[in-house]
């Protein structure tokens, strides 16, 4: 009874040791995001709506990159608990190659074909120059942050979580002195608007991707084998895909989505697109409270899974999904009670206040909704179960969110509250089916090390 005891108080510190330093990096990385939005509604709003639109669509470019990054945190958590670090560190060098050509290839096709893309996105005409500007530079450079994305998913699932966290904070602080100099022009230098926040924004994270490549070669047990690129690793490439691209693909799909949503709410007006922006903006301070339980627990189910302690595994999703759902309840209650004055941080436009704190107070019951897609499709991601959460995701965010966006938000005229409902009802859907799927414990037969071990 003891031990029993002992093991449980191990396993809960070890989720909140990998959470807490995740929490911090995930609302550090919101904050470099709500810097740009803070500072630059103290000089356009509409510059505010042409970076919220462009960050829109560097989202899913971002997700694609995930295609890789996913993949490789599951494999090397299972890897590591098998004992297999070998294997583990041929995965993390074919990774970061591979995220590096796909990110170059990405951010060459932003570079080229922005003006189309904005164009496709009905973007309002005041806004189309600040948003290419903004588009074209981050977008351009966004190999690096792909590199970022999969060098930490290799020293996080290694459980070194604070490393992360602090690049995270030293890009933060860059970048909003960086803001501050382009946007306000203190001691004579330019005020160069949306251009010098996406400058200032791309240096930040090249210097964050130095550092993450000192960490990766400080932290990781045994040398990287580059060598291991000589010959094209196809193995492990076909390893990464078989796991990244459903993976990836649930949120593809789901940003994928949003941009068709966004689109819906370009052709309310100005007011509605920079109303989203700010809201969504303080939503994500509740989200990343179940963002960063989902991750922790990702990686110790994935350890759990590669050891072969599937009950482990099972009763620690719905330990963290509990944590979750109380959290984010919580935390959205009490950003509704200060939405308005929380919202008159960004602007003093009443339209948009009132309208935002309307949204905000529907973020009560959305909230806890959400929470179980991001705990449990990480639970079944992390066991090997990649596919059920895409073919669902793809059915209900097309199915139920974007045909509700449309219908409650533009046939029944009721804008934003109505595409607020069918976020609701979206999350809910999925998040119900997805915990059913955990507790029918089909994942038990899909761990991907279980399966090279079989089949040796």
């Amino acid at each position: 009874m003891k031990n029993t005891k002992d093991n449980k108080k191990a396993v809960k510190l070890t989720l909140f040791a990998l959470t807490w330093p995740i929490f911090i990096e995930i609302f550090l990385h919101m904050l470099m995001g709500n810097a740009d939005t803070l500072m630059l509604s103290q000089y356009d709003d509409n510059a505010v709506a042409s970076v919220g639109v462009a960050n829109q669509l560097l989202n899913v470019i971002i997700v694609m990159f995930g295609f890789i990054a996913t993949g490789t945190s599951i494999l090397i958590a299972q890897y590591i608990g098998a004992k297999q670090e070998q294997d583990a560190n041929k995965i993390s060098v074919v990774s970061i190659a591979a995220n590096l050509l796909f990110g170059l290839l990405l951010s060459f096709i932003l570079f080229i074909f922005a003006p189309s893309i904005l164009k496709a996105m009905n973007l309002p005409p005041e806004l189309m120059e600040s948003s290419l500007l903004y588009l074209r530079i981050v977008g351009g450079f966004a190999f690096i942050q792909a590199l970022i994305m999969t060098i930490a998913a290799i020293v996080r699932s290694h459980g070194f979580t604070k490393d992360a966290m602090y690049v995270t904070v030293g890009m933060n602080l860059l970048n909003v002195i960086g803001n501050y100099f382009v946007i306000f022009g203190p001691f004579g230098f330019p005020v160069l608007g949306v251009t010098g926040v996406a400058i200032s924004t791309t240096i930040s994270r090249f210097i964050g991707l130095i550092a993450m490549f000192m960490i990766l070669h400080y932290r990781i047990k045994g040398s990287l084998p580059f060598s291991f690129l000589k010959t094209f690793p196809k193995q492990e490439i076909k390893k990464l895909l078989k796991i990244g691209i459903p993976s990836a693909g649930e949120h593809l799909s789901y940003n994928t989505s949003q941009v068709a949503i966004t689109y819906f709410i370009a052709s309310m007006g100005t007011i509605a697109l920079t109303t989203k922006v700010y809201t969504q903006n303080l939503m994500m301070f509740i989200l990343l409270f179940s963002i960063a339980i989902g991750q922790g627990t990702q990686i110790l189910i994935g350890q759990y899974v590669g050891a072969e302690k599937l009950d482990e595994a099972y009763k620690r999703c719905l330990k963290s999904l509990k944590i979750a759902i109380l959290v984010s309840l919580g935390m959205a209650i009490l950003f509704s009670f200060f939405s308005k004055p929380l919202l008159g941080i960004f602007t003093d436009n009443p339209e948009i206040i009132t309208l935002g704190s309307i949204l905000i107070l529907l973020t009560i019951i959305l909230e806890p909704g959400r929470a179980f897609n991001l705990v449990v499709i990480n639970s079944l991601r992390a066991a090997g179960d990649v596919k059920f959460p895409v073919y669902i995701g793809i059915l209900s965010m097309w199915g139920v969110a974007v045909t509700l966006s449309y219908l409650l938000g533009i046939v029944f005229g009721l804008g934003l509250i109505g595409v607020w409902i069918a976020f609701i009802v979206d999350e809910w859907l999925r998040g119900l089916l997805m915990l059913r799927r955990w507790k029918s414990k089909k994942w038990k037969k899909m761990s991907f090390v279980q399966k090279e071990t079989e089949a040796s």
